[in-house]
Order: C-alpha cells, then structure tokens, then sequence
C-alpha cells in the first residue's frame, strides 16, 4: 500500500506544517514560537539527510518520484522526485533553513508572523527543487514571493518598501511571461500537459523555441540576476533583516540558475545553443562589473550583495558552457556560493547587531575585541575568493575549465574576475579586522557567543570539506548532468538533420540552370 504521504513531500511541507503550528501559539510566548519553528525547521533537514542517505550515486534519472493526480482535466499532476542536479540545492536549503531560524532568536518585531513567512517561504523553496510539473513548479514559485515580500518589508531596513516592491515587480514582470509559456508548452503536446519528463520529448520549431526560451530566460535571468537585470538585488539585500539576506543570497538566486539547467536549456536546446554566446558574454560582463562596484562600496552588507552578481555571472558561464566540467562547476559554485555569502551575511548581521553601523570605515582592529568572529570570517573570505584547499576553488576551477573549452577569449575575462573578488575581499577584510583599534565603540564590543558558534560551524565545516573532498558532491551530479547534455545533443543533432534534410530537398528541386547560377 503506498503510504499518504512520501519522503520527498514530508521535506517539501513539514517547515509548512510547523508555520500552521506556529498560528495556534499565542504571540505572546515568543520563546515557545521560536523553538517550534527551529524544532520543525530541524526535522526538515534530519529528513532531507535520510534522503541523501537513500539516493543512487548512479543513477540520472529521477529519484524518489511521487505523482498524485490534482486536475486531470487540465494534465495537471502534483509530481515531484529528485536528482542530482537538485539534491544538494534541497539540503542547503533544509540546512540553512533550520540556521536563519538559530540565527533570529533576537528577533522581538511581531515573531510568530517572522516565522511563520520563514518556514512557509522554506516550503516554497524546496517544493520548486523538486518540483517535476510545469504548472506545480509555478505555484511554488510563486509562493516564494509572498513571504520574501514581507520579510523585507515589515522587518527590513529604512527604504524597505521600496525595496520590497521593486523586488516583486521584477520578479512577477519575468514570471508572467514564464506562464504564457508554460501554457502555451503545454498546447503543443499532442495530449495537453504540464508533466516535465513527456515535454522533455517535444520538438519543437526553431522559431517557437526562440521565443519561449526568451521568456523562461528573462524570468530565470532576473532571479539570478544576470547582468543587467540585477539592479533590484542590492536593495533587496541591503534592506532585508539578515536571516532574508541569507535566504535571498544563498537560495532565492539558485532558482534562476537551476531554472535555466532544468528547463530552459533541456527544453529548448537549439534556442538555447543559439542564445550561447550572448549568454556567455553577459555572464562575463557581470562577473568583472559586480566585482569592480563591489570594490567601491562602503557599506559592508552592499559590497557582499555585488559580489553575489559577480558570483552568479561565474555560474551561468559554466552553465552555458555546455560540457561536463563547466556544468558540474555551475551546480558546485550554487552550493559554494549559497555556503560562503550565506555565512558572510550572517557575519555581518553579528557585527550589526553589536555595532549598528555597517559602514567599513567605522571598524577597524575588530581581531582584538572578536578573535574568533575575525578567525570565521577570515575562513569565509578565503572561500569566497576560491583559495585552494576550500570549496570555492573547486567550483571556480571546473568553471574555467569547462569555459576555456567553449569560449577561451571569455573565459579569460571571467578569471580576471578571480582576481578582482580577491582584491575587494581580502581589501574589506583588512580594513574591518586589522588596523588600529582607534574607535572607543569597538574596543567595547563582545566577541560572538556559543549560539553564533553553533550557527557558523557547520558552514565552515562543509566549507572545508567540499574544498579538500568533492567526490561525494560530483558523483551524484555526474549522471544527471550527462543526462541533461544528452538531450540537449540529441535534438540538436535533430535540428541540424532536419535542416540538411530541407537543404536537400530544396537543392534536388533546383534546376541545372539554376545549380550552375
């Protein structure tokens, strides 16, 4: 008998089930509030690791697959499973989920409405991962927006509605286009569908492909941000309290670049190849922009936020890349990326709540005061720049490589980007821990405490560990992405039959006269 409810949807809905908790507790018993909202969060990554426990390290195809028919008359099923393109993207999310609630518990502005927009926001987040049916993975991911929209808002800095605001029109202008699409996806399938896996198997004419694909990729690109499409970012992270700024950075961005991995590129393959170099070129131009504006900021909260569209502009390259290395990098790189400016946003956020002041030129000598927040953040700055022996090479040096094979004359503009990002990191970095301690504010300040331990270690331990150890990680993204690169070459190798075919028949109609012309 198949159980009610399977593994998958238990990770996709118990941070769900516990804001709906959340609503029976008087707002009163904060303490009581943030417990039940960390204790749900946690089980939701226990679960998600008996997950990882459970998965084929060698299998490409869809894991753990659960399909429940919602509309049928409509070809509408609530169909989820995992592979690994999407696996580890589930388990930072799971995992950070359970942190931003740890690292809230100072939180006294209306508590039980934080928590309960936090873990519905989780909810969303995992369900669009896995999610395998068009019309699903809308509805998920257009529930993220709601909760993102008040958490900056209500809970966000000075010109929070403004920020609030131009996030979700951003976002809503590409997602409205991405439903016209999906729709019309749907159509074309000679039985009307949303399932993923059967439109996977559509053809489609090169000229429909070009438009959908546009619309799937302005929507993902403005979720990413790629450049230009990025200017919405820096005030949304600037404004957010630091628990949205982690979830902002660390996952809300991945579903762009997941989105162009898992729909837009398998989708529409030849669009996707022809769309390839102008891609890549803006990927470039984000990673060298993002890093030569974030070396000017003078907020630290804004710097970390530029250096998140350099970041993300090293990932579309190697997605669009379109070889094994270069992909396999891309997905390392979201999970890196999601790992070290999670953890310096939190960082930040601890210096913020004892100084109250992000500006880099109130600090200085901070290693005297806060030796062991100096010593995190030292670790983090060092991934965050890709020194070897930490997981930002691994995902830094798979990027080039696969992009060197693509696009050299790209590729070595992207890694001048390396040495821009090491240059206003380890420059912000001196000038907040080292110097003179010639401030009276900061001689004062409290180095972090046991609670804020807990919060970083286990990112600074997974840090460590992708960087000396990636095995685990690559195997189980090996199969998927060949897979994915599978597709894409097979009906690109169709296109280009069909088009020799029609250049044929087009010839064996021409007459002598006009084969001498």
């Amino acid at each position: 008998m198949q159980p009610l409810i399977g593994d998958l949807s238990l990770v996709v809905f118990l941070p769900l089930l516990g804001a709906l908790v959340l609503l029976l507790i008087p707002r009163a018993m904060t303490r009581a509030l943030l417990i039940s909202a960390l204790l749900f969060a946690s089980c939701a990554f226990l679960w998600s690791l008996t997950i990882l426990g459970r998965f084929h390290a060698g299998m490409g195809e869809m894991q753990l697959v659960e399909r429940i028919s919602w509309i049928p008359a409509y070809g509408i099923d609530y169909f989820i499973g995992i592979d690994g393109l999407s696996l580890f993207l589930v388990l930072l999310t799971t995992l950070l989920g359970a942190i931003v609630i740890l690292a809230s518990w100072s939180t006294t502005d209306r508590v039980k409405a934080y928590l309960f927009f936090m873990l519905t926001l989780e909810t969303g987040m995992i369900g669009a991962f896995v999610a395998l049916d068009l019309f699903l993975f809308y509805v998920f991911w257009e529930i993220m927006l709601v909760p993102m929209y008040f958490i900056i808002g209500i809970w966000g800095g000075p010109r929070r509605i403004y920020a609030a605001l131009k996030f979700v029109l951003y976002t809503m202008s590409g997602s409205l286009l991405m439903l016209v699409a999906i729709i019309y996806l749907a159509t074309r399938n000679p039985v009307l569908t949303f399932d993923l896996l059967r439109l996977y198997d559509l053809h489609l004419p090169y000229e429909e492909q070009i438009w959908l694909f546009s619309a799937f990729a302005l929507s993902f690109a403005i979720k990413v941000p790629l450049f230009p499409f990025h200017t919405w970012l820096p005030d949304a992270h600037v404004e957010a309290p630091t628990a949205g700024s982690v979830i902002l950075a660390a996952i809300l961005l991945k579903l762009g670049t997941y989105g162009f991995l898992r729909f837009a590129m398998p989708l529409f393959p030849e669009a996707a190849l022809a769309a390839q170099p102008f891609i890549i070129a803006l990927a470039v131009i984000g990673i060298i922009y993002g890093a030569l504006v974030a070396m000017v900021q003078r907020d630290l909260k804004k710097l970390v936020a530029y250096s998140s569209v350099s970041h993300l502009g090293f990932v579309m390259l190697g997605l669009f890349a379109f070889n094994l290395q270069g992909i396999e990098g891309a997905l390392y790189q979201m999970l890196n990326h999601g790992l070290s400016t999670g953890a310096l946003f939190l960082i930040v956020g601890m210096i913020y709540e004892r100084r109250h002041t992000r500006m880099i030129d109130d600090f200085g000598g901070l290693w005297k005061p806060m030796p062991l927040l100096s010593a995190f953040f030292l670790v983090v700055t060092f991934s965050s720049i890709g020194l070897p022996g930490l997981n930002g090479f691994v995902g830094e040096f798979l990027i080039l490589l696969g992009a060197f094979r693509a696009a050299p004359f790209w590729a070595a503009g992207a890694a001048t980007g390396v040495i821009l990002g090491a240059i206003y990191m380890l420059w912000m970095f001196r000038r907040v821990i080292f110097g003179p301690l010639s401030r009276p504010e900061n001689q004062k300040l409290q180095d972090i405490g046991a609670r804020e331990i807990v919060i970083l270690v286990p990112i600074l331990a997974l840090i460590v560990f992708m960087g000396v150890y990636p095995r685990p990680f690559l195997s189980r993204m090996k199969p998927s992405v060949d897979l994915v690169l599978q597709r894409i070459e097979a009906k690109g190798n169709r296109q280009q039959a069909i088009g020799e075919s029609d250049i044929l028949t087009h010839a064996s109609r021409l007459t002598p006269h006009a084969l001498r012309e």
